[in-house]
Formats: C-alpha cells, structure tokens, sequence
C-alpha cells in the first residue's frame, strides 16, 4: 500500500474542494486555497520520492499550472482532467508519467468503447489510469461522469474491474459521496476494490485520520494505494500529517 500525494488544481490554484459541489456557473465548496504553486507540492514529492501521485485540472484554466508541476516532478506525476485522445500525447511530452481518463470515455452516461480504445492507440495501456469514481446508486456502485453530477450505467464489479483491466495500467477511484469531506472512508467500497481488482488502485474520498489509513490497509488486503486531500496539513488539515505519511511509506521500502 503506497501514499499516492494529490495536486488538484481548480482556476490555476492549488485547492481542496467538496467534489460534489463543482458545478457550472457556481463556485464549489472549497476547503483550501494554497499561498504555494503547483510546482512547490510536486518539487516537495519529489524530494521526498513520492511517485504516482495525480495532479487533477478541475475546470478551464489550469493547463499552465499543471504543466509547471511536471515540470518539478518529471516522470513522478499523473495528469488527469478533461484529457482526450487528442491531447494525451502531449501530456506525456512535458513529463506526465500516466494520463487519467475521466469523463472523456462516457457519453450520456454510457461508456464509449471507440473513445477508450483511441486513447490506447494515441499513448498505450501501459500509460493509462481510468478514473472510476462512483457512488452507491439503486442497490450498486455506478461510476459518476460529467463532475460527478450524472450516475452512469457503468456498475463497478468483478467483471467490470476485469474487463476494463485490459485497457489501462491503474484504477483511480473516488468515493464521492464522502471527497472532501472528512467525514469518513467507504468502508464498503474500500473492501470491493480490495477483493476484486487485477491492477494497482488508488481509492480517495473521506480520509481523515491515520485509523481511516489503517482500515484502508486491513479492508484492502494491503492491495490499495490511497490519498489525502483536505485532512493532511499540507492543505490545511489538522488530523493527518503529511511527514507522518511520508515517514510510512520510508518504512514499508
């Protein structure tokens, strides 16, 4: 289980938001707003050999900022944020190590297997993360698209896991209903991911203490990765420190 650092980025800014208020023409829940760039936060990963964390763009806005913390970090970061088939390459060219597939594969709610398989042609599954954020929705778990605002038709399984492996390297999986609020992980959905899926995952939404990492671990089988947002004190937090994650992880290498 690897500490997975986050930079989201919201109007060219570091921030911390309640994912589930972001919507159009409205300024979302915000938690923190960071005096620091972008580049400050990845410059501290990567001093502190933290590989695999994900600068998230939330909105116009943020190409310039995003690409100032690869820049500090190249090869240590994945990008994620309305990436396309299109643009992907070029996220790579300026030191992304993965870009993370959101909305981009899902259209009225269905997934679009044509859009998937462009984006593996244009950089290949070895270089792919698919976000599958989701909530509990009629009795399942459903991947949430479109700022987390339309519940897709999407179930999060075995057999979707499975499938969907074929395509990508990682998973990254927020648990919406509880980002950002510190209120708590999805224990229920921490469990499904750590029974079931075939690739390395990252799970995100609730974190707020070191017994919520602990149960991430446990509930997990060990297989999962994870991130703090709004809890770490870093950004702002007063329940988990980031030099304790930091000195974590130097432990378990």
């Amino acid at each position: 289980m690897r500490f997975r650092p986050c930079i989201d980025l919201h109007n060219g800014q570091v921030k911390q938001i309640v994912g589930s208020t972001w919507r159009d023409g409205a300024e979302p829940l915000t938690n923190f707003t960071g005096a620091a760039d972008p580049a400050h936060y990845a410059a501290m990963y990567r001093r502190d050999g933290l590989h695999g964390g994900h600068v998230i763009m939330l909105g116009p806005g943020n190409a310039p900022a995003a690409a100032a913390a690869l820049a500090a970090f190249p090869g240590g970061l994945q990008i994620g944020g309305g990436i396309t088939a299109s643009t992907a390459t070029s996220w790579l060219a300026q030191g992304a190590s993965h870009v993370i597939l959101t909305s981009f594969v899902f259209d009225g709610g269905c997934l679009q297997e044509d859009r998937l398989a462009a984006v593996v042609e244009a950089v290949g599954r070895e270089r792919l993360v698919l976000d599958l954020s989701c909530a509990w929705h009629d009795g399942r778990y459903v991947v949430m698209t479109d700022r987390w605002q339309r519940a897709s038709n999407l179930t999060i399984d075995a057999g979707t896991l499975f499938r969907l492996s074929a395509s990508c390297a990682e998973f990254l999986v927020h648990a919406t209903a509880v980002e950002g609020r510190q209120q708590g992980i999805d224990t229920r959905l921490v469990e499904l991911l750590g029974d079931n899926t075939p690739v390395p995952t990252t799970y995100a939404g609730g974190v707020r203490s070191m017994e919520d990492v602990n149960t991430i671990r446990r509930l997990g089988r060990g297989r999962l990765d994870f991130t703090v947002g709004s809890a770490l004190d870093i950004f702002g937090g007063s329940s988990i420190r980031y030099a304790d994650l930091v000195d974590m992880m130097q432990q378990h290498t």
